[in-house]
């Protein structure tokens, strides 16, 4: 009987030792500077989030971590070097990057930054390498959607003055794309619940589908079958 390529590709790998050596060691360096320079909410960012699910992933050869990382970031963080990538022609899309040409953070801080452009394709290696996990998309709801509603309910909102002016605000866009004021359009709980529904319906699913599709399937406790 011929074997599935896709799952002999994850069967046959183990992530290198000197790849989580590595990954750790950027996550190391990651966090006392980014918890000096914006304090310990900034990790409550979906891609700072993937961060540490990746971490944990690389290391147990999880799929279902792994996986969940890849469905909540890969095509927000692809859409952040497009994002990036237009201010260097002096152009503006959404304006998700707009900080990393903030003079006022320091520029060791904004390269670490630079994670955000190639984190979604060691993503994409990991889960090619240990199997996607078909559960992702309702884990990482489970996960998301609960942060949503914190980032809404008890974090700072745009415009609010703060102690640390770099602390963020408006995290996970809970309130708008702008943190200096919430969005005009509609009622702000409205703005939440359509946000909540458009994330999955934009990004997430899409990247369920692909991952599924095109990625090595892994079975329920995270090997491969």
């Amino acid at each position: 009987m011929k074997s599935d390529s896709r799952v002999d590709s994850a069967a046959s790998g183990r992530l290198p030792l000197w790849l989580k050596l590595a990954y750790t060691a950027f996550v190391a360096v990651m966090v006392p500077v980014y918890w000096r320079t914006y304090g310990p909410t900034n990790f409550l960012y979906f891609c700072d989030v993937a961060v540490f699910l990746t971490l944990a992933a690389v290391w147990t050869e999880n799929a279902l971590l792994a996986s969940m990382a890849a469905v909540g970031i890969v095509l927000p963080q692809i859409l952040w070097v497009v994002d990036l990538t237009a201010h260097l022609f002096g152009l503006k899309i959404t304006g998700m990057s707009d900080y990393m040409l903030d003079s006022k953070i320091p520029i060791f801080t904004r390269a670490i930054s630079l994670f955000h452009g190639w984190l979604p394709f060691f993503l994409l290696y990991v889960v090619w390498r240990v199997g996607y996990d078909r559960r992702a998309l309702r884990a990482w709801l489970a996960l998301a959607w609960p942060l949503m509603l914190i980032c809404y309910f008890w974090l700072p909102k745009p415009g609010a003055v703060l102690a640390n002016p770099q602390q963020p605000v408006n995290i996970n866009y809970v309130y708008g794309f702008s943190d200096h004021a919430p969005q005009p359009w509609m009622p702000p709980w409205t703005w939440l619940l359509v946000l909540m529904a458009a994330m999955p319906l934009v990004l997430w699913w899409p990247a369920h589908l692909a991952l599924k599709r095109w990625w090595p399937r892994a079975n329920g406790d995270g090997g491969v079958r």
